[in-house]
């Protein structure tokens, strides 16, 4: 819980300096890289966060990752959070300014939830449903693939969801069964 909390507060500080160097879009791309292979690599992780592995050690690690990858505020940034001791968290950190950076640019992120995968133009027919609910600047589609529903889809935007697979209309119709008063005489 700490540091989720600690994470964020360097988060919108760099949201702060990217806005102010007018870097904003390239420390977002760094950050889904920082991210990315934060989440992948759960070795990297590990060494980050022994208290055994020095600093300079831990910095000399994500030097030789990101260097080349990443722009320079993002190293610089990297460098500072491995100075304070808190390289063990940057995963959390880049997670947690993709958050801050979907806020600040009002993009929400969908789970569209199907048993098949859905072909582009379903996507983009989905997006656009979405998009004229005006709810958001932007909706970024995440797609998730559950067999178990059957057929249709289930979107959910933040605590939001609509249900309309097969499922939950079978279960639906179970229900109205279920509660059917008809009595019928043999």
């Amino acid at each position: 819980m700490r540091d989720i909390k600690v994470a964020s507060r360097y988060a919108k500080s760099l949201l702060k300096i990217a806005i102010e160097e007018k870097a904003l879009e390239e420390l977002y791309a760094d950050m889904q890289f920082i991210n990315k292979i934060c989440t992948e690599n759960r070795e990297l992780m590990v060494v980050l966060k022994s208290p055994v592995i020095k600093n300079d050690k831990k910095q000399a690690i994500l030097n030789a990752i990101f260097d080349k990858n990443i722009s320079k505020i993002a190293s610089i940034f990297t460098a500072l959070i491995t100075s304070k001791k808190r390289a063990g968290i940057i995963g959390d950190i880049a997670a947690s300014f993709i958050e801050v950076y979907k806020q600040h640019k009002n993009i929400k992120t969908a789970q569209v939830t199907s048993a098949v995968t859905l072909s582009k133009s379903q996507k983009e027919a989905i997006a656009a449903i979405l998009n004229s609910t005006k709810s958001a600047d932007s909706i970024e589609l995440h797609e998730i693939i559950n067999k178990d529903i059957i057929g249709g889809l289930i979107v959910r935007i933040g605590d939001k969801q609509v249900d309309e697979s097969i499922k939950r209309k079978l279960k639906n119709l179970a229900m109205e069964f279920d509660e059917n008063p008809y009595v019928r005489e043999y």
